[in-house]
C-alpha cells in the first residue's frame, strides 16, 4: 500500500500533463496559428461546406475535372488501397473501364494517374497533364473555350514540393470551383 498510492497519482499526474495537457496545447496553438487546416481545410460557399481541400471527392458530370480513381469509392471515412496485383483481372477491368471511360486511344493515351488510384484512394490532386487532358470534355460540356479553360488550370496548378517536387499538380476539387465561379 505504501507504493500503490504516490504510483497511482504519479499515473494520474502523468497522463493530465502528457495526455490531456498536451493534446490541450497543440489544439489551442494550432487553432490560434493555423485554423483553417487545424479544422481540416473545409471549403466554405455561403457558409456551406463543400468539401475540403485534402480528400477527394466524386466528380462524375461530365462538365467537372474528375479526380483519380478510389478503391475507397472516395470514403474518407476509411482511406485504403484495392491490394490487388498488377495481375489482378478485377484491376484490369478497373483501368479498361476507366480508359474507356476517358475515350483513350493509342495516339492519345490517358495519362497514369487517371487511371490507377492513389494509396489511400482520397488524393485530392491530379498531375497537370492529366488535368489538361480532360479540357477538352469539360470544354464541351460547358460549351467553352478550351484555350480559356487551358488558362485556368495552369492557373490553379502548383508545384508541391519546391524541388523536391516540381512536378505540378492540381487540386482537383479547387479547379471545379473556380470553374463553377466562371459561369456564374
Amino acid at each position: 500500500m505504501n507504493y500503490l498510492l504516490p504510483s497511482i497519482r504519479l499515473w494520474l499526474v502523468t497522463m493530465l500533463i502528457c495526455v490531456f495537457g498536451y493534446a490541450a496545447l497543440l489544439f489551442g496553438f494550432a487553432q490560434t496559428v493555423t485554423p483553417f487546416r487545424a479544422n481540416g481545410s473545409i471549403i466554405e460557399i455561403g457558409g456551406r461546406a463543400v468539401g475540403s481541400e485534402l480528400v477527394a471527392q466524386k466528380f462524375t458530370a461530365a462538365r467537372y475535372f474528375w479526380p483519380r480513381p478510389s478503391a475507397v469509392d472516395y470514403d474518407g471515412m476509411g482511406a485504403g488501397g484495392s491490394n490487388l496485383s498488377p495481375t489482378s483481372e478485377d484491376l484490369v477491368a478497373r483501368a479498361a473501364e476507366t480508359v474507356a471511360r476517358y475515350s483513350a486511344t493509342a495516339g492519345n493515351p490517358v495519362p497514369a494517374d487517371l487511371v490507377a488510384a492513389s494509396g489511400g484512394g482520397l488524393d485530392p490532386h491530379i498531375s497537370l497533364a492529366g488535368a489538361l487532358y480532360q479540357v477538352d470534355r469539360v470544354a464541351m460540356a460547358r460549351d467553352m473555350d478550351s484555350a480559356s479553360l487551358r488558362n485556368l488550370v495552369r492557373e490553379t496548378a502548383f508545384s508541391p514540393g519546391w524541388i523536391f517536387a516540381p512536378e505540378p499538380i492540381v487540386n482537383v476539387l479547387q479547379l471545379n470551383l473556380a470553374l463553377d465561379r466562371l459561369g456564374e
